[in-house]
């Protein structure tokens, strides 16, 4: 991932090389998370760990333990695309009807819950595995449909106009210019808790305590 130049991330593919053996299942649930935060899709963390761990099950189960893989995560539209790359094109996944009181054969049919679609893509010498989440995304390059965001893009239009900044456009370049403008607009509220004797410390303490917080809902 990259910072683009207004200090926001961007969602650009990444991979991650692993081995796959059980003690690492953990690693990647983390560090899928970590991403999803970064990139502003918390609404489909739990969904996205899943489909890693169930990945990452079956090539344990299917290919070996220990087989070096690669995670491979990028947005398709508005999708997020999770891949799970192998050296194995013969060993292919399959969706089965396991009952309920079977021990295994239930990881794809969990992905296929929570996905809107899966499939595979074969090499000459490796295969990927993936699957495709929804998410809350307005646009591919935009933000999730969110009413908090959308109160504070609202902040952003008028405060705008008052600097005579003027947001005109759509995507990147408006973002990248909603991003400054939100810079400033921080900046500026915390001179304003200073002239009124309040510590511009700790109010962005309780503001990231209460970020947090309200971003778990």
């Amino acid at each position: 991932m990259v910072k683009g130049i207004d200090g926001c991330m961007t969602r650009k593919p990444w991979e991650l090389p692993f081995l796959a053996e059980p003690e690492e299942v953990a690693g990647l649930r983390r560090v899928m998370r970590l991403h999803l935060r970064l990139w502003g899709l918390s609404d489909v963390t739990e969904a996205a760990e899943l489909c890693v761990s169930e990945l990452a099950a079956n090539t344990i189960r299917h290919v070996g333990e220990g087989t070096p893989c690669t995670l491979v995560v990028e947005m398709r539209d508005t999708y997020l695309r999770i891949g799970l790359r192998d050296p194995d094109p013969r060993a292919l996944p399959t969706l089965l009807s396991a009952g309920p009181d079977a021990e295994s054969g239930r990881g794809l049919a969990l992905v296929d819950a929570v996905s809107e679609r899966w499939g595979v893509i074969l090499g000459a010498d490796s295969k990927v595995v993936w699957c495709e989440l929804s998410t809350q995304l307005v646009t591919p390059g935009g933000h999730v449909d969110d009413p908090r965001v959308a109160k504070g893009e609202a902040f952003l239009t008028l405060y705008a106009g008052g600097s005579g900044a003027e947001m005109v456009g759509a995507g990147r370049s408006r973002a990248v210019l909603q991003g400054k403008v939100a810079i400033v607009l921080i900046a500026d509220l915390l001179h304003w808790l200073r002239a009124h004797g309040c510590d511009p410390d700790e109010a962005l303490d309780q503001a990231q305590a209460h970020f947090e917080r309200r971003g778990q809902h």
